[in-house]
């Protein structure tokens, strides 16, 4: 039998943490004397104490822990915390390429273009999202359904597709997002997509490179040109993801065109 201070030596955890497993049920002692309230551990435990240290080094939680000990498939634990991590590294890297962008005084240069989007067909559908980031599941899953629901649907030509937020002021959560995809021809419709005939827009169009939560600046810089040059607003501004996640490991890399509909 070990003392606790033995134990503690010999498992690289320190006093003060084998007393919160204890407390936590993770890693009770073998026997405590009831005399002095001296503690004592098995060499045995000691297996026990390294899975703990290794699964804290990976950081999951003491939850996550208790139920890999209470018969939970690890397997299925660290997929899990290797998502959260991976979208933590999203959004780590997101805030380091502002910070960069910040010590390196590097300022968009932007260039604004007039376009004519012609009339299509398309199909479109509308949601409400948890997160901005859940944009990128959201779209995949509605041209699966589309297909499903029309074998051998093909996209237009010249690809066009777009997002619209339809809230009235900006929101962190339960964001309502419309998606519309140009498509060659109408097809069969649900109570989740349908089909319908985009009217031909003048847009004007600006691309922002780099990290969304600097979009901002793009749109500040599209709308002041509107101002400045006589256009006025006549719709909702489209987002079109050319470069994102899906393809691109640098948030630097990621490239959103804005189409602002005008008259």
């Amino acid at each position: 039998m070990l003392r606790i201070s033995e134990f503690s030596k010999l498992s690289h955890l320190t006093i003060k943490a084998l007393r919160f497993y204890e407390k936590e049920g993770l890693l009770r002692p073998a026997a405590v004397d009831e005399w002095n309230n001296y503690r004592f551990y098995e060499t045995s435990q000691l297996e026990t104490a390294a899975k703990i240290k290794s699964y804290r080094q990976l950081d999951l939680s003491i939850e996550e822990i208790k139920a890999i000990f209470s018969g939970a498939d690890v397997i299925s634990v660290l997929q899990e915390k290797a998502m959260s991590l991976e979208k933590e590294k999203c959004l780590i890297e997101s805030r380091l390429s502002i910070i960069n962008s910040i010590l390196e005084d590097k300022s968009m240069k932007y260039q604004v273009t007039e376009k004519v989007i012609s009339e299509k067909i398309v199909y479109t559908a509308e949601t409400v999202l948890r997160s901005y980031s859940d944009i990128m599941q959201w779209i995949p899953t509605l041209g699966q359904t589309c297909l499903e629901l029309n074998p051998g649907m093909k996209c237009a030509e010249t690809p066009y597709e777009f997002c619209e937020f339809l809230d009235c002021e900006y929101k962190d959560t339960d964001i309502r997002v419309r998606h519309t995809e140009a498509v060659t021809a109408f097809g069969k419709g649900n109570g989740e997509i349908s089909f319908a005939t985009l009217p031909e827009a003048k847009v004007l169009s600006i691309y922002h490179k780099g990290a969304y939560e600097k979009i901002v600046e793009a749109y500040s810089f599209i709308v002041r040109y509107a101002e400045e040059n006589g256009y006025k607003i006549a719709g909702i501004p489209r987002e079109c993801y050319i470069d994102g996640i899906w393809n691109k490991e640098s948030v630097e890399d990621w490239l959103t065109e804005i189409q602002l509909p005008v008259e």
